[in-house]
């Protein structure tokens, strides 16, 4: 490999682009190389616009980082050059660390070049004159300080902002981190961009159809919509769909606090619409992609084998999903028992066809009687209301002891004893996890309260006869279904007594979400289902 010149160019900012520093550092770098007869690498010679060298962004996911894994992997040849204006353009971070990136350069036989001042790092000059190294690591430390100097100063300039807007007495514009792109600022506030706030709405429509991603995003793209300027991301939906943003809150965290700021932006949503959408967005329900038929309990965690205990998967056996046609086809699709297709210790479970599955569960629960009986034989909401009171007597036990040593770290003449400050931590973190699964189980329960069970029994009976038929729509419907009323579905392969089973059917536990269980027994052909067992305590626990 022949030793050539780089030139990197770093911007915090990218209106620094505009100016003549950049020109200057080039036209340096092609001077240097043509004095020295190197080559200046055109195609490597690299740019970072607004990426910051205090947070490492800049070798995180920039030029710079690229550069340095090139170094490491020898592909850079040794007596090589470096071209940067100074070296607060390599880095800001603390000094150690950007010393060591410094070093990583050098000790690979590459000259770092600043174009500020003329001076040149590399083995052989810093050995003749080692108080370089000392004035290298004095550039840093300051470097390091003016930065950390002024990232306080913006913590403390956005932190004042966001106490001014909790408390109503601002009501500008706060920099910090990224805006939805439904929304811009319209001078004094915030206002929807049509377009893309019509796409929003559209995709949350769907998505609480049963709808997933993929499917989003396509459907948009044939209308003509875009939740962003660059096209909808199918994957990103879901993190859009988790966003305060559409109820108009803006969440900032401050070294460890969080600020909610609420009427930040335009409401897309009601707070009732955004609880709905959470309960189905959480992750009990996380959908984890489908072939070109939509699985309808499969591929959400619900599905279990009887006997191991463990997940129930959809099988495209020969992926074949499409007659010659092109329509549908279901005959190859079958559930298969994890435990036992890996080998994982189930060796009575299997697999069956998917088909008499479906049929009899969409058909039991079509049946208004059924399902009445399915969620209302217990009290759905007697556990949530459990988990609530548990949930908030383990908050008030936490906050009490984080209460207690906080008091007791102030009240310390000398330093905070480290383990003390490590268990003031975890008491914090374990304190959000429980007011998180306590905000989840009260979305579950406003969501019971809300729900008419004759209207979802009419939603069932309208979606069985298009998802047996094989219909997206419908099938997607169906699942969305399947994740709003069951917390479990156990599948005896070979029936609940294997002993016994006669090789025609197979046995189903359908566990609500209260609670409540039901076993039927499924004809394996037709899907013809009856109450013929019994299910045990410890069968029926959640």
């Amino acid at each position: 490999m022949t030793p050539r010149v780089y030139s990197y160019l770093r911007f915090s900012d990218p209106k620094q682009a505009s100016g003549s520093s950049a020109d200057r550092q080039t036209e340096y770098a092609r001077r240097w190389a043509a004095e020295r007869g190197l080559v200046l690498d055109e195609n490597l010679s690299m740019r970072d616009e607004g990426l910051s060298a205090y947070h490492q962004r800049h070798v995180k996911s920039g030029a710079l980082g690229v550069f340095l894994v090139a170094v490491d992997e020898g592909r850079i040849a040794a007596g090589s050059v470096l071209v940067v204006e100074g070296l607060d353009r390599l880095s800001r971070a603390e000094p150690i660390q950007a010393q060591a990136q410094l070093a990583q350069i050098i000790n690979a036989g590459i000259t770092v070049v600043t174009a500020s001042d003329g001076r040149e790092y590399n083995r052989a000059s810093l050995k003749a004159q080692p108080m370089d190294l000392v004035y290298s690591l004095l550039v840093m430390i300051r470097a390091h300080e003016e930065s950390d100097t002024k990232s306080k100063r913006v913590r403390a300039a956005i932190r004042r902002q966001c106490e001014g807007w909790i408390a109503g007495t601002y009501r500008g514009v706060i920099r910090n981190g990224h805006d939805p792109q439904w929304v811009r600022w319209a001078g004094d506030r915030f206002e929807f961009v049509p377009e893309r706030a019509e796409a929003m709405r559209l995709a949350v429509s769907l998505f609480r159809s049963g709808n997933g991603g993929v499917r989003i995003a396509r459907e948009l793209a044939a209308r003509g919509l875009s939740v962003t300027e660059g096209g909808t991301i199918a994957s990103n939906l879901y993190r859009m769909f988790r966003m305060p943003a559409l109820v108009g809150v803006k969440t900032i965290e401050l070294d460890g606090e969080e600020y909610r700021l609420a009427g930040y932006y335009p409401a897309l949503l009601s707070d009732e619409e955004f609880s709905d959408l959470q309960a189905i967005a959480g992750p009990r329900f996380r959908r984890r992609g489908r072939g070109e038929i939509p699985g309808i309990i499969t591929g959400f965690n619900i599905a279990t084998c009887g006997y191991c205990g463990q997940a129930i998967v959809a099988q495209n056996l020969m992926g074949r999903n499409r007659k010659d046609d092109g329509t549908p086809q279901d005959g190859h699709r079958r559930l298969i028992c994890t435990g036992h297709a890996h080998g994982a210790g189930c060796v009575t479970g299997g697999s069956v066809s998917v088909v008499p599955v479906e049929r009899a569960i969409l058909q039991y629960c079509s049946d208004q009687i059924n399902l009445t009986a399915l969620l209302s034989g217990d009290d759905q909401a007697q556990p949530l209301r459990a988990r609530i009171a548990t949930g908030r007597a383990r908050c008030s036990e936490l906050e009490q002891q984080i209460d207690r040593i906080t008091t007791a770290l102030i009240e310390s003449a000398d330093a905070a004893p480290l383990a003390f400050v490590r268990r003031a931590r975890e008491l914090e973190t374990a304190l959000a996890t429980e007011q998180a699964e306590i905000e989840a189980a009260e979305r579950e329960l406003a969501l019971i309260a809300r729900r008419d069970t004759p209207a979802l029994a009419e939603a069932w009976a309208e979606i069985v006869d298009g998802a047996l038929a094989l219909d997206e729509g419908a099938r997607l419907k169906a699942r969305q279904l399947v994740a709003d009323t069951f917390s479990r579905i156990v599948l005896y392969h070979r029936g609940a007594q294997p002993d016994e089973h006669d090789g025609r059917t197979l046995d189903l536990l359908l566990v609500a979400k209260g609670g409540t269980a039901r076993a039927l027994r499924v004809d394996r052909k037709t899907g013809d289902w009856r109450a013929g067992w019994e299910a045990s305590a410890h069968q029926a626990s959640p």
